[in-house]
């Protein structure tokens, strides 16, 4: 059996080097799995380490190399609390420590038990866990501040700059341009996205580029969701076999399985359905692209890993519209082995150039959730998207961060992405949330990787930030950076412009490899981390909060050959008994200022922050020399307190000497991973500098859809272009230059913020800090006590005096409201007759209410959804030009092929594509695959 085990794994490392390897078939429910980190410079060979802990090995844990899957019957007695296997390992952990350090003087005493232990960097166990597929609509931006002419095969009309009151709507073009471009389906003229025939300026602008001839060919993109109908019409002539795979059912073909495997299709579609004469078309519709299914059903952490870098040789881009829960409450990031695979792609794949990874920011905007609460989006690695809609507005489910990098289209504002759907033809126009923003950037970013296949990773997050264009230029959030550029929370660097992107993409000069300096970790007095993962110590938050600064020296950039600043990453350890008071931002020495955690209210968690890691890209191209600050706050609450134990900082940038490059390697985790505290809250392994944390999680987590969290009324909301993301602590209005300094203290200058939880009392506790308006309140309570006392006696004798006035309704006790006249006495035969009174009805206090919320929160979710409603002017698009020798001309579409929502029984059905192909039928929607949010407007 073994001999077979070794031949199998033998036959898989050799296919990978030719290509995508097949993953061998799992059996959870019959074995547990296990993963191997092995050495292999170590004593010990992997067959060897997995003889020693009884275990089978079954292959290499896809494209990362020294890792292993391995697997062991599952125990039948379901009673017994500890596994064998994490017992049988602690127990050679154990043995190799005593032998080490008792028998170090005898090297040959120590190889037989002190080997096996030593080959292993990492040991853990594989628990099932269900990937939370999310993400939903977005919005669109206002008018772009420049105008590029599309070709000069295709002359464009003179453009109006941002903010021109001179704009002016133009005539349909969505007909037009599809004559032009020969394009027949059915769906294009409602794909705004693409053509926005009701506000010009908020579209993708991508019919130009299609006229240059760039399309996606030759490009390989995949989407890893819930599946890919690899039998629509729209799908099949550019669905890529090789590449996909189904990771929820073990077999090749990713196909939608569940009533609700909706959601990968749709993104599919987005990014590489085929021109043709069905639906719509993709943004790079010649492109191939790939499913791979995670979403459907729980997977192990090594799925998902190997999913991450399934055939990233032919794989460029991999689009994500899944994470964390969007509730405001949860805090999650990858685990080490998915880590260390988002790693591997950035270094090894597509030869070395690297895997993009496309996120979708999340929906949970309105529980005032944020991008940086999410370990997926706030990675420097990721290209995250947050959402505009169809007028250019910020959509209020979108949201906001300093990881934010772009917006690209979606659902808000009274309209929605029209995509295919799962079916051979067919069709939904309800696709949204950031779900389906992030599918269009990824097939904006195919066209830019047609042009120039050479970009690598980093190359494509500066060619898209760089493009992006700023929209709704008065919306307070937008802050101009150090390097002259314009961010928001919201928007990131703005909109995304397909022409303006690849133009730029065509001449960009590749930068060169990435460096990084990582900042000494600063301490508070008295910090620890316990071994449990629990904090101790550290400095009080006082009211109005701490601050710590590290100074940055031209000589430690030096040191570690960088040149120019890109990303930021700030690790902290915070303990709080209400996780969601606290606030965190940095300041850097220009006096630039990323808000990395604003309050959450829904986040009720005791865990605070044990090694969580911010990112922040509002500090691209900036110098970093100088004093960096930090600045740790609460809400003041006196039932909810904590402590500031410390941070560190890690810049990421360009280096000056490609020669002196290296790669980074991702750190080790604690040596006894399943050992630690089970927190959910934290996936993050890390250590303060005097003591060490296991910070794993080990419990099976149920996530729900992608649009699971996506509000019911994200397409007709309005979005808005007038509020700030947040209203965290003091702005910094103008760069200074702080006082350098290594310890934390308390800053007067830090003002508290106004909260949801606070309102409009937020300064109460201050006034009650005083005795004066402390007695002054118990005197105003005593005297309004004895008055209504008064009142309620006076009212009494009243009634008392008037009360054979009243008769008492007789009989029986029980009377039903509709026999009581309109002064509510009873009438004869339970009628109103001859009188004028009106029944009436009861107030029912204790109702049942629609959901389960507070009253607050109700009231919270009413001010949510109300949006100003500032009109947008129309304005004239880039693509818009190459039409102009044919303005006036009749330009039917070809084709005229139709679709249809089908809405019997009250629950939206896929739109059924009435075609007019030869011998083709026509579909009536029956028996169609709901939309995959429940709760989404029908």
């Amino acid at each position: 059996m073994r001999v077979f085990v070794l031949l199998g794994l033998l036959s898989v490392v050799s296919s990978s080097s030719a290509g995508t390897s097949r993953p061998a078939k799992r059996t959870y429910d019959t074995h547990d799995y296990y993963v191997i980190e092995h050495i292999s410079s170590g004593r010990h060979s992997i067959e060897e380490c997995a003889r020693a802990l009884g275990v089978d090995l079954v292959e290499q844990v896809g494209e990362l190399k020294n890792h292993w899957l391995v697997r062991t019957e599952r125990e039948v007695s379901i009673s017994k609390r500890t596994d064998s296997v994490l017992q049988r390992y602690k127990q050679l952990r154990l043995e190799s420590k005593r032998t080490s350090s008792s028998d170090n003087l005898n090297p040959r005493s120590v190889q037989h038990v002190d080997g096996v232990a030593h080959s292993i960097r990492s040991f853990e166990k594989q628990i099932l866990r269900q990937r939370t597929k999310k993400r939903a609509p977005i919005t669109i931006p206002d008018l772009p501040p420049t105008r590029v002419p599309i070709s000069d095969a295709f002359p464009q009309k003179p453009g109006i700059e941002a903010g021109s009151d001179d704009a002016r709507p133009l005539p349909n073009k969505a007909d037009e341009i599809a004559s032009k471009l020969g394009i027949r389906d059915p769906i294009f003229h409602d794909q705004w996205h693409l053509v926005n025939n009701r506000f010009p300026s908020f579209d993708l602008n991508v019919t130009g580029l299609w006229a240059q001839g760039i399309t996606g060919k030759g490009v390989y993109t995949a989407v890893v969701d819930d599946g890919l109908d690899a039998n629509s019409d729209d799908l099949a002539a550019n669905f890529n076999k090789e590449g996909s795979w189904d990771f929820n059912d073990h077999t090749r073909l990713p196909l939608p399985r569940l009533p609700d495997d909706q959601h990968g299709t749709r993104c599919c579609g987005e990014i590489a359905a085929v021109k043709n004469d069905v639906c719509g078309v993709g943004v790079a519709y010649e492109s191939k692209i790939a499913g791979l299914r995670i979403l459907s059903g729980p997977i192990s952490d090594a799925d998902e890993a190997i999913s991450l870098n399934y055939g990233f040789n032919q794989t460029a881009i991999y689009s994500c519209s899944w994470g964390p829960p969007d509730d405001g409450r949860s805090m999650e990031a990858p685990s080490y082995l998915i880590k260390k695979a988002i790693l591997t792609g950035i270094q090894n794949g597509r030869g070395g150039k690297g895997s993009i990874f496309v996120f979708a920011s999340g929906n949970g905007a309105a529980s005032m959730d944020q991008c940086n609460f999410d370990g997926y989006t706030n990675s420097i690695y990721s290209v995250t998207v947050a959402a505009v809609d169809q007028m250019g507005k910020h959509p209020y489910y979108s949201e906001s961060c300093a990881a934010n990098l772009i917006v690209a289209y979606s659902s808000g504002g009274g309209n929605r992405i029209f995509t295919t759907d799962v079916g051979k033809n067919r069709c939904t126009s309800s696709h949204g949330g950031t779900s389906a923003a992030a599918p269009l950037a990824t097939g904006v970013l195919a066209l830019a990787l047609q042009v120039r296949p050479d970009l690598t990773w980093r190359d494509i997050q500066y060619v898209t930030l760089m493009s992006a264009l700023r929209i709704n230029p008065n919306d307070p959030d937008w802050e101009k950076t150090a390097s002259g550029r314009y961010y928001s929370y919201k928007y990131g660097y703005g909109a995304l412009d397909a022409w303006t992107l690849v133009e730029l993409a065509k001449t960009w000069e590749l930068v060169k490899p990435q460096t990084w300096l990582e900042l000494p970790e600063i301490d508070m007095e008295g910090a620890e981390v316990l071994s449990t993962g629990k904090l101790r110590g550290g400095k009080p938050i006082p009211p109005a909060g701490l601050q710590s600064s590290t100074l940055v020296t031209s000589e430690q950039l030096k040191q570690s050959n960088f040149e120019r600043l890109e990303h930021v990453t700030v690790k902290v350890w915070i303990s709080h008994t209400k996780r969601g008071d606290v606030e965190v931002w940095i300041v850097s020495p220009s006096g630039i200022k990323s808000v990395l955690a604003a309050p959450r209210r829904f986040d009720m968690s005791p865990s605070g922050f044990v090694g969580w890691q911010f990112m922040s890209v509002k500090h691209w191209g900036e110098d970093p020399r100088g004093t960096w600050t930090i600045h740790v706050k609460d809400q003041g609450h006196e039932d909810s307190t904590g402590s500031f134990l410390g941070w560190s900082m890690t810049l990421w940038g360009e280096c000056i000497d490609p020669s002196k490059a290296k790669l980074y390697e991702l750190p080790a985790p604690p040596p006894d991973p399943h050992e630690g505290h089970a927190d959910d809250d934290a996936f993050h392994n890390t250590t303060l500098t005097h003591t060490s944390t296991t910070s794993s999680t080990s419990t099976t987590k149920v996530r729900p859809k992608p649009t699971a969290n996506l509000p019911g009324d994200h397409d007709i909301a309005d979005g808005e272009n007038t509020k700030p993301a947040f209203h965290t602590g003091e702005k910094t209005t103008s760069p200074s230059t702080p006082t350098a300094t290594s310890t934390t203290s308390p800053s007067s200058s830090i003002s508290p913020s106004v909260t949801p939880d606070e309102g409009i009392f937020s300064h109460m506790s201050n006034l009650l800090s005083s005795n004066t308006w402390l007695f002054g309140a118990i005197g105003t309570v005593l005297l309004f006590a004895v008055g209504a006392g008064i009142f309620f006696y006076r009212r009494s004798v009243r009634r008392r005096r008037a009360a054979g006035e009243y008769s008492v309704v007789s009989g029986d006790d029980d009377h039903a409201m509709g026999t009581l006249d309109g002064s509510g006495r009873r009438t004869r035969s339970g009628s109103n007759k001859g009188r004028k009174g009106r029944t009436k009805e009861l107030y029912d206090a204790f109702a049942e209410r629609g959901d389960e919320d507070s009253d607050e929160d109700a009231d919270e979710e009413d001010e949510l959804v109300r949006r100003a409603a500032s009109p947008v002017s129309p304005r004239l698009r880039y693509h818009d030009g190459f039409l102009d020798d044919e303005m006036g001309e009749e330009s039917p579409v070809h084709g005229g092929g139709r679709y249809r929502d089908d809405v019997s029984g009250g629950n939206e059905k896929i739109v059924a594509v009435e075609e007019n192909r030869s011998g083709s039928g026509t579909e009536d929607g029956t028996g169609s695959w709901e939309h995959a949010s429940a709760d989404a407007p029908r």
